[in-house]
Formats: structure tokens, sequence, C-alpha cells
């Protein structure tokens, strides 16, 4: 139930409004659950639905292109559904050990992977932006970085979060049957 759950929050998260200087953004400088919900899903989601995350990631980019940013549907919509296949995938490889080190390195491969994999293909996209050339390309990765930021925060937080989730709600359930017990003895 968890990771559907996750996914749920991080796919609401993305289209609550930030109120402030750049309140173009239905999201606060990348910082969401994103990347960390496709990892827990991966990790703790049926292997049989694990399209379902990336048919309402990819869902959920269509509307946001379309009507929070007003920009046409291109081919580096397919780049990022790529992405979250990749991580999905990332995931996976969790099953078995979910340890912190695995969880925050899985996380910064996320971090890492989404600032080089979009950042390629808006520079490869949208020519009117950067220039088609190895100068322009920088461009677009120096543009990305003021957002890389929040990505690292944010999917480290969340990785850390939702994959504590299942942990502190064990102990808490082993704590509250000791305790109950105690009480049943006494």
């Amino acid at each position: 139930m968890l990771p559907y759950l996750f996914i749920l929050l991080a796919i609401a998260v993305r289209f609550l409004p930030f109120a402030g200087p750049l309140n173009f953004l239905p999201h606060a400088w990348h910082f969401t659950p994103v990347a960390a919900s496709l990892l827990f899903f991966g990790a703790r989601g049926s292997r049989r639905q694990l399209w379902i995350p990336l048919v309402l990631f990819s869902a959920a980019d269509v509307i946001l292109t379309k009507f929070a940013y007003s920009y046409a549907l291109s081919w580096d919509q397919l780049v990022t559904c790529a992405w979250y296949a990749a991580i999905l995938w990332l995931g996976t490889n969790l099953r078995e050990k979910s340890g912190p080190v695995r969880v925050v390195g899985a996380a910064l491969a996320s971090s890492v992977s989404f600032f080089l994999i979009s950042n390629f293909a808006v520079w490869a996209v949208w020519s009117q932006m950067y220039p088609r050339s190895l100068s322009g390309l920088m461009m677009s990765y120096a543009a990305g970085i003021p957002f890389f930021r929040g990505t690292v925060e944010s999917d480290l937080f969340f990785s850390i979060a939702m994959f504590g989730t299942p942990v502190f709600l064990h102990a808490l359930s082993g704590w509250l049957n000791r305790t109950s017990s105690d009480h049943i003895a006494a």
C-alpha cells in the first residue's frame, strides 16, 4: 500500500502551486519526491504493476507541459519517461538489500542521471534556447545547476523518509505490542 501512496503523493506535490518569485513552477526548485517514490515502488511495489507509476508520471508530465508550462509536447518527454523506467528498475535492485548506503547511492544516482539526461534533452530539443554546440550544451547544464541542488536534497530526504517509514512502522508496532502485552500481564 505504501508504494502506491508515495506515488500519489509525488504526483500531487508536482501540482501544488509554489507561491513566490517563481510562481510559474508547480513545485519549488525541483524539491519533489518523484525519484524517491519511483525507487521505493521499484523496491517494494508489485513487479507486475511497475507500469502504473510510469503511466501516472507520464500523464502528469503531459498535463504539466501543456497546461502549467504551456509548452508543446516534444520527444524529450520520451526521454523523461525512459528515465522514470530506469529509476523504477534501479529500485528493483533494492528489493533484497535496501540498507542506508544503497538507498543513498540510488538516490544520488537518480539525481545525477536526471540532471545529465534532462539538460541534454533540453539542449537537443529546444535549439532556440541553446546553440547546437558544445558551448550550448554547457550553457544548458549551467542553467540547470540551481535546480540540481533541490533535486539532490529532495531525492536524499524523501528516499530516506520513504525507505525509513516501514522500519519506523515496524518498530512502532513492536513497541505498541510490547506495551499492550505488559498491560495485559499486569
